[in-house]
């Protein structure tokens, strides 16, 4: 029989994800699953360049407190390509070279409109910072392996933090849904050409559902969609930013997930769908009548 001792040091070596010394950049780190994020990579003995938009300031005390000299933190908004650019250069300069990226940078609108009011600014904004902040990330990304050659031994890796939005929809936030689902296209075309750079590099796209973060936390008030939300899940919880972020250091784990690529990771507890109805909205009498064909 294995000592304890023996047996705890010997699991810890079996989770090693081979991410020490490598380097990621994270955007939208000041939120809450960018500083999971941040903690679950640190954690693995990576260095870490975070970007940062509003609170670019508060997320820079943070890190110097967190992880010290081993994170880099930039102002970056996702928008402006330039900016992105800037912002792996940045990285590069400093710690040598960016090895995988996190297009992690978000916003969902709190307030519920059908898409016919959805103003034009509104629906600018969220696709801009959504999908093509993703893309600014992924292009920049690309361009840095280019000038930098392939991830020795490893491979790059990048993830794109998408929702389950994107896949089933959401009533009062189309805008959202579908910069969200412009991600899946992205994956699959750069899964395809991110080996013609590093041949050993992946792609892939987590998909949260209901998470506790800043960005849901109006939505998380409210006792009544909370308890909707569980009824279309498996696992009788809200997920953490923890779950999501322990998803995506797997992902860019040469050990882990070396020949994973092109996938979608929903981590959402098992969610089918979303319950489009309130009971009080619903006619059961009436249901029924149509069902008899009364």
């Amino acid at each position: 029989m294995l000592h304890a001792a023996v047996l705890h040091a010997a699991m810890l070596r079996a989770m090693d994800l081979g991410l020490a010394e490598s380097t990621v950049l994270i955007t939208g780190a000041s939120g809450g699953i960018g500083r999971a994020l941040a903690r679950t990579f640190a954690a693995e003995g990576v260095r870490l360049v975070l970007t940062g938009h509003d609170r670019i300031a508060e997320l820079t005390t943070w890190a110097a407190e967190e992880f010290g000299e081993r994170a880099l933190c930039v102002a970056a908004d996702v928008r402006e390509a330039e900016q992105v650019d800037a912002a792996f250069e940045a990285g590069a300069a400093r710690f040598g070279r960016v090895d995988a990226a996190i297009a992690n940078a978000g916003v969902w609108p709190i307030e519920d409109l059908p898409l016919h009011r959805i103003d034009g600014a509104r629906l600018a904004q969220t696709i801009a910072i959504n999908l093509l902040g993703a893309v600014h990330t992924a292009r920049a990304f690309m361009q840095t392996l280019e000038r930098l050659g392939p991830v020795a031994g490893r491979g790059a890796a990048m993830v794109c933090i998408g929702s389950t939005a994107g896949r089933f929809g959401e009533r009062g936030h189309a805008d959202y849904a579908l910069a969200k689902a412009g991600l899946v296209g992205l994956v699959q075309s750069l899964k395809n050409e991110l080996p013609r750079i590093d041949p050993l590099a992946r792609i892939n796209l987590v998909e949260p559902g209901w998470t506790v973060t800043e960005m849901a936390r109006a939505a998380l008030e409210d006792d009544g969609a909370v308890g909707r939300t569980l009824t279309t899940m498996a696992l009788r919880r809200l997920g953490r930013a923890d779950d999501v972020a322990r998803v995506c250091a797997c992902l860019c784990s040469p050990s882990a997930s070396a020949h994973v690529t092109g996938q979608t990771i929903t981590v959402a507890g098992g969610m089918e769908g979303r319950v489009l109805w309130d009971r009080s909205e619903i006619d059961v009498d009436a249901v029924r009548r149509s069902a008899r064909g009364r």
